[in-house]
């Protein structure tokens, strides 16, 4: 009765959705509010931990963040982010115009008029990916999501308007951390003893490929394609040397994956009508803020705010752990995740920073394209 009760609120909003132009004209602000008129119609979002805002919330999952002190800076507190505040895309959003976009296990009312977030911690390109943590859903299944909300308002709306508004919306994607960090790195799991690092980028890309197509096949036409950051030097890794240095392997290890992504969107951008791919450099930028770390405001670049052991990265935030007071001069908030002021940021880069970070055009400059 709930789900029929949901796709039913799912059929009236979206047809509200096209008339209005899948939400661009609704500013509930008003003139006077503190939010940009609306630049797209709606970003659709698909990730890990990184981006999840809740779909882990009701899963039988290792992998979940919605207990204090996550959201300890966050309006409304705890949501299921794994940050103290905002993540990369909610700063992306508000930059948009957007509002914060509602994870796809909660997201009801008026909030479906603006986006989809898909996003789960531990997910990862490859379904096998963060079984260690048990519930998680990967990007195939992220996919069929947005392909069940697509189903759900097909046949009661004009196709030719519904596939106008996805090819004007966003879709960010940022994928393949896990595929790493809970997998391949991954002792219980036998992925390097098959794979060498270039041939595990190949797999991953090989099916990355695959996946964003199907995107591309439901109607997407503007990517945004987050790469990994620098991954030897989070405090999880940091943790495991006794000196607390950066493990200049796993630094290798992901190169390859990014230089793969970059090849694949060019091709994308080369050979399918209408696709616009941008890529953010997450590891150029990242390692920007930890090289120049004090001209952004940070003091604390090697350890977590919240978390256990050395590095704070041995053991993560614990409920209701007394996490650093002073949050804004941290990199770090846990073993994995940035603070709100590195997503801020990032997001921040992303949305308007120069092809350095993000190419070939910015976020700003890809919701201006016809």
């Amino acid at each position: 009765m709930a789900g029929a009760f949901r796709v039913s609120c799912l059929l009236v909003l979206f047809m509200v959705l096209i008339t209005v132009g899948f939400g661009q004209e609704l500013d509930p602000f008003g003139p006077q509010g503190g939010r940009r008129r609306e630049m797209v119609p709606a970003m659709f979002i698909f990730g890990d931990s990184l981006i999840d805002n809740g779909n882990n919330n009701n899963l039988p999952s290792f992998a979940k963040a919605n207990y204090f002190p996550y959201g300890i800076d966050f309006n409304g507190g705890p949501t299921g982010r794994f940050s103290n505040g905002y993540t990369m895309v909610d700063e992306i959003a508000q930059q948009l115009g957007l509002p914060l976009i509602p994870a796809y296990s909660e997201a009801s009312g008026d909030q479906v008029l603006h986006g989809v977030n898909y996003a789960s911690a531990a997910a990862g390109i490859l379904d096998i990916t963060g079984r260690n943590f048990v519930g998680r859903i990967p990007f195939d299944q992220q996919i069929k999501n947005f392909q069940t909300t697509l189903d759900q308002i097909t046949g009661n709306l004009g196709a030719d308007d519904l596939a106008t508004a996805i090819g004007r919306s966003i879709f960010f994607v940022g994928m393949g951390s896990n595929d790493y960090l809970n997998n391949y790195l991954m002792p219980n799991y036998n992925t390097k003893n098959q794979y060498n690092g270039q041939q595990f980028a190949d797999l991953l890309v090989q099916q990355y490929t695959r996946q964003l197509q199907t995107l591309y096949n439901l109607g997407a036409r503007k990517f945004v394609i987050a790469g990994l950051g620098v991954m030897g030097c989070i405090p999880s890794i940091l943790a495991q040397s006794p000196a607390g240095l950066c493990s200049e392997e796993v630094n290798q290890l992901i190169l390859p994956f990014n230089e793969n992504v970059k090849r694949m969107l060019n091709n994308f951008n080369a050979n399918l009508p209408g696709a616009k791919f941008t890529f953010v450099d997450v590891h150029r930028m990242f390692q920007d803020i930890l090289t120049n770390s004090p001209s952004y405001g940070f003091s604390v670049v090697n350890r977590g705010c919240c978390g256990i052991g050395r590095n704070r990265g041995q053991i993560t935030c614990l409920p209701f752990q007394t996490p650093c007071i002073n949050r804004e001069q941290y990199i770090f908030w846990d073993a994995f995740h940035p603070t709100e002021a590195v997503n801020i940021i990032m997001g921040r880069k992303a949305f308007n920073g120069e092809q350095t970070f993000v190419y070939p055009v910015n976020i700003e400059q890809l919701a201006n394209l016809e």
